[in-house]
C-alpha cells in the first residue's frame, strides 16, 4: 500500500499531461484517446455546473410600470 501512495503524484501528473497535451505530440492511436478523454473530462466538469434558470421574469415589473405609464399618458 505504501508503494502505491508513492506513485500517485507521478500517475496524476502523467494523466494531466496525457489529457491536456497528448494530442499534440503522441502518435495517432494515443492522440485520439487523449482527445476523447479531454472531451469526456470537459463534459463532466460542465455537467457539474447547474444551468441557472430564473424562476421569475426579472424585467416584468419594469415592463408593467412602463406599460402603466404609457396608458396613463394617453
Amino acid at each position: 500500500m505504501k508503494a502505491i501512495k508513492g506513485y500517485f503524484p507521478l500517475i496524476a501528473i502523467l494523466a494531466i499531461v496525457f489529457i491536456g497535451f497528448g494530442d499534440k505530440f503522441l502518435p495517432e492511436p494515443l492522440k485520439g484517446a487523449s482527445t476523447t478523454s479531454r472531451t469526456a473530462v470537459n463534459n463532466f466538469v460542465i455537467g457539474l455546473i447547474p444551468n441557472r434558470q430564473p424562476k421569475t421574469n426579472p424585467y416584468q415589473r419594469t415592463e408593467d410600470a412602463i406599460q402603466r405609464q404609457e396608458e396613463g399618458a394617453r
